[in-house]
């Protein structure tokens, strides 16, 4: 599974319940019509992700499809169809944007998490040893793990995604992000 992850951030004169109103209207458009290898979508809104309006209040729009492929038809599927007119009044209302590709590498999708943290694997550890420590984690706080993609993106390597406060070994320097679900209002598991 893959996660188109876009970060955005409203102008300052569309009042946060009208921009997350859009954003709602959009993510549900898609819920009705999905493309092709869609698999689902969450909004949280976050604070303090340095790449995301330089820190400040933003958005974060997990997009889940399939593969590769799947992400260019959800390209062109966002602006055509019944999800045009949620997409432009969406996209009306926002300042700026930014984005990366990850994929899922332990764990579960979560919609939406509760807890975000951001990791960077220290240097000369091997990607299996650090998914092996990991994984206990991500299984006891009941999460999961993505792995940013070609390097598509302005965060950090790893996204961990939790249910509760993750315990993090020493050593990794996580960024705790605080979220809050925006969409789907109701926590359901992927």
């Amino acid at each position: 599974m893959l996660a188109y992850v876009f970060w955005h951030w409203r102008k300052s004169a569309v009042s946060p319940g009208d921009y997350e109103e859009r954003q709602r209207a959009f993510h549900a458009a898609l819920a009705v019509e999905p493309p092709q290898g869609f698999l689902g979508s969450f909004s949280v809104a976050l604070s303090g992700a340095p790449w995301a309006a330089q820190g400040g209040d933003a958005y974060g729009d997990w997009y889940f499809v399939v593969d590769f492929a799947a992400l260019g038809v959800l390209n062109d599927a966002a602006v055509t169809g019944g999800r045009a007119g949620p997409h432009a009044a969406a996209a009306a209302a926002a300042e700026g944007g930014t984005a990366g590709v990850y994929r899922l590498r332990v764990g579960d999708a979560l919609l939406p998490p509760r807890h975000a943290c951001w990791l960077s694997k220290p240097p000369g550890m091997r990607y299996d040893e650090f998914f092996s420590l990991l994984a206990p984690v991500v299984k006891d706080a009941h999460g999961a793990l993505w792995m940013r993609q070609m390097t598509l993106g302005p965060a950090r390597e790893f996204s961990l995604h939790t249910d509760s406060p993750p315990a993090v070994p020493s050593g990794l320097d996580p960024l705790v992000v605080p979220v809050r679900p925006v969409w789907p209002a109701r926590r359901d598991p992927a």
